[in-house]
């Protein structure tokens, strides 16, 4: 039996669970909020075409308007100045869009301080305790912020201050960008930074390192505590926008069963 054989038998059978991390793409779903006088992107809305009507009667189907940074989306390097020469969305090549998760969970620090911040040594003991991050992963930082993705303001926490989320460190960030086996880094908030990242120097220091690293970026996951902290394989799927600066995505898990695990 071949390996993708192989697969598809364990995914028939159940002893590979496809998990998704997506969240729901709807005219609800929070979109990040820039302060003026900077320029704000679209969240999703739709325009009827046709709904089996004189328009198209045996047929339904919409126009979209929706930004590419909306919902679970991928960043492409070309989003920040940084990465202003690399990739956009569509020249990304496929094989870095597919490879294993090392999930990094924090979520006691980020319930304790929204402004938690993720610095080098949490990821230093992530490696000390499971060895080092596997070639051409995606580290997902779990915090327990998906829980909030159905109420936009909690989502955001907005004050008059501004954002209020976790996030990396510049720190940790030149330490994701400077590791040769990270492809990417998720996050279940509505961006790459924390919240108060803005302030930092360089601001925003997830996307200034990252993208400028022609690492990728994923945001508003969900599910990640139904993963394990290493094993399952991330399957991104952003859509191939000619010379995007990045795309919705669905973002897909495998996740291997162990024996006991009963199935759902």
């Amino acid at each position: 039996m071949s390996v993708l054989d192989g697969l598809g038998a364990a995914l028939a059978a159940g002893a590979v669970e496809v998990v998704d991390l997506t969240t729901p793409l709807s005219p609800r779903t929070p979109v990040l909020r820039l302060p003026e006088p900077f320029a704000n992107t679209v969240g999703l809305s739709t325009t009827p075409v046709s709904r089996y009507d004189e328009a198209g009667p045996a047929w339904a189907w919409n126009d979209l308007h929706v930004g590419e940074h909306a919902g679970t989306h991928l960043d492409a390097p070309v989003h920040w100045i940084t990465g202003r020469g690399g990739r956009s969305v569509d020249r990304i090549e496929p094989a870095r869009l597919v490879g294993p998760a090392a999930v990094v969970d924090v979520t006691a620090q980020a319930a304790a301080d929204a402004d938690f911040l993720l610095e080098p040594e949490h990821l230093e003991a992530w490696e000390d305790e499971h060895g080092r991050l596997p070639r051409n992963c995606w580290v997902l930082l779990r915090t327990g912020w998906a829980a909030r993705g159905d109420d936009p303001e909690r989502f955001l926490n907005a004050d008059e201050h501004g954002l209020h989320a976790p996030g990396p460190s510049v720190a940790a960030a030149e330490w994701l960008a400077a590791h040769p086996h990270v492809s990417g880094f998720g996050v279940e908030t509505v961006g790459i930074d924390a919240g108060i990242a803005g302030g930092f120097d360089p601001p925003f220091p997830a996307h200034h390192h990252l993208l400028g690293a022609d690492k990728y970026g994923l945001t508003s996951l969900r599910g990640l505590d139904r993963l394990p902290v290493l094993g399952a394989q991330l399957v991104v799927a952003p859509l191939p926008v000619v010379g995007g600066t990045g795309s919705p995505a669905r973002v897909l898990a495998l996740v291997e069963r162990t024996a006991q695990e009963p199935e759902a």
